[in-house]
């Protein structure tokens, strides 16, 4: 999008439809996107140009050629999908340049070593870790580092992150044309670190979604008092749209709707920094994971026995939320009960947060409370980064008067959540993501040409022109 605004700049609007379903479901729906005018290229398009016009607009693939394949039996299909991963597997781990992989403590990384079994010292593993702990996921990586025999370390993000926020951020919503929000400027950070391991990176990102039926993405109605009536019509609409596009396979919308428009930016910000690797989206093997039987997709079953069958020892260490293992059925109960637990109130403790348990929080401040529950499965802490270490930041960014005056806001609801968030009484991570990355928005796609071009300088709320609010149609 930042090439064709830069010679098109009657395009410097949002789409407010677009925009609403940002809000919304943290992505963009349909073949849409968050500017006005711009549009993505559907998928699967063989477009023919003649003379400098558009001749023809065809499709060189349907989903229906998948999903209308013959159904196979529990059996006959784990034996055709093993077959077919087992196979292809190989030619991710191909190529010239060294590969590294970012282990997880889950089931989707350790399919693959287990599968495809490298040498040992071969494959440099590293996990992203918490700055206050040793998280669950680093644990359980190490050990089966340690037990493949591959060298294994952590990557965190913390206080030297924490310093370049603000040039983060701001690489995370140019780099990806909107598609993330600030939220995800960790990623951009860790990926750097991991480049200087491996410049290839092999995961096992949207293993859960092909294979489980992980829906990674909702809609979430937003903060009373924050957006402007007229604009809350089209975060609406945006739940109406998300309905519409659950109908029809499982398999179709975890891969040709979920993956394009909610993973997307991940990816692209990843893709800024190495070669991703994936066998999960692999041709083969999604076709095939569209014969399956129902009962398939809902369970953890194929995934523990691909462990079993390609490294049964594997399966001995249980995964981060305490799958598999070799204890005893209660003893494996109670270790899962207490993982989940712990997963449970971390979240609560964090981004999730209820105001009642932020006021006796704040009350407890001194105690620095969030020194017990966070780091212990999670990775990013904005609840309180965004209150302590990037107070400063959050202030500069949304109490300008610029940010105040933009069209879908309501100025006291946002002046709310700022100093309520900050004051440590009240959480707001959420909606401090999102208004941080409209206001990125528009400071670097829409407000200035001379801001496009994303530099490692002095941050852009110190550059950009503050003479005028343009960008949104609102509902006229």
């Amino acid at each position: 999008a930042k090439a064709i605004l830069a010679v098109r700049p009657e395009l410097r609007r949002l789409d407010p439809r677009g925009l609403g379903e940002f809000v919304a479901c943290d992505a963009v729906l349909g073949n849409r996107t968050i500017f006005e005018g711009v549009q993505v290229l559907p998928p699967a398009s063989a477009w023919v140009f003649r003379n400098g016009s558009l001749a023809t607009k065809t499709s060189y693939f349907h989903p229906r050629e998948w999903e209308e394949q013959e159904k196979l039996d529990p059996e006959a299909f784990y034996e055709e999908l093993r077959a077919t991963f087992v196979r292809n597997l190989p030619r991710y781990f191909s190529g010239d340049q060294q590969i590294g992989m970012s282990l997880t403590g889950g089931l989707d990384t350790r399919m693959i070593l287990a599968c495809g079994n490298p040498a040992p010292g071969s494959l440099p593993t590293y996990t992203f870790g918490s700055m206050f702990r040793e998280s669950q996921d680093v644990r359980v990586a190490r050990r089966v580092a340690e037990f493949c025999h591959q060298p294994h370390q952590t990557i965190t993000a913390g206080p030297e992150f924490l310093a370049q926020f603000s040039r983060y951020a701001e690489r995370t919503v140019y780099l990806t044309d909107g598609c993330v929000d600030v939220g995800r400027a960790p990623d951009l950070y860790l990926n750097e670190r991991a480049r200087e391991v491996a410049p290839v990176r092999m995961t096992g990102n949207y293993g859960g979604e092909i294979l489980r039926g992980i829906r990674a993405f909702k809609p979430v109605e937003p903060l009373t008092g924050l957006f402007c009536p007229e604009f809350l019509s089209y975060v609406h609409q945006a739940g109406e749209t998300y309905a519409g596009v659950l109908r029809g396979h499982p398999v179709s919308f975890a891969a040709f709707k979920q993956g394009p428009w909610y993973l997307h930016g991940v990816l692209a910000l990843e893709q800024t920094q190495l070669s991703m690797r994936s066998p999960y989206l692999d041709n083969d093997f999604v076709r095939t994971v569209f014969r399956s039987p129902v009962s398939a997709l809902t369970s953890n079953e194929v995934s523990l026995r691909l462990i079993a069958d390609g490294n049964p020892a594997l399966l001995r260490i249980p995964t981060d939320r305490g799958l598999a293992g070799n204890r005893g059925r209660i003893s494996g109960a109670a270790s899962r009960g207490l993982l989940e637990f712990l997963f449970k109130t971390e979240y609560a403790y964090d981004m999730g947060m209820p105001q009642w348990l932020a006021r006796l929080d704040h009350a407890l401040s001194p105690l620095r409370p969030e020194h017990f529950f966070l780091g212990r499965h999670k990775v990013f802490h904005f609840r309180v980064w965004y209150r302590d270490a990037l107070a400063g930041y959050v202030q500069e960014m949304l109490l300008d008067p610029l940010s105040l005056s933009r069209p879908y806001i309501e100025r006291k609801g946002l002046e709310a959540i700022v100093r309520g968030h900050l004051k440590g009484d009240r959480n707001y991570t959420t909606e401090l993501h999102k208004v941080l990355t409209l206001e990125l928005l528009h400071r670097l796609f829409l407000d200035n040409p001379e801001t496009e071009r994303c530099r490692s300088g002095a941050p852009v709320a110190t550059r950009v022109k503050r003479s005028h609010a343009t960008g949104f149609s609102g509902a006229q």
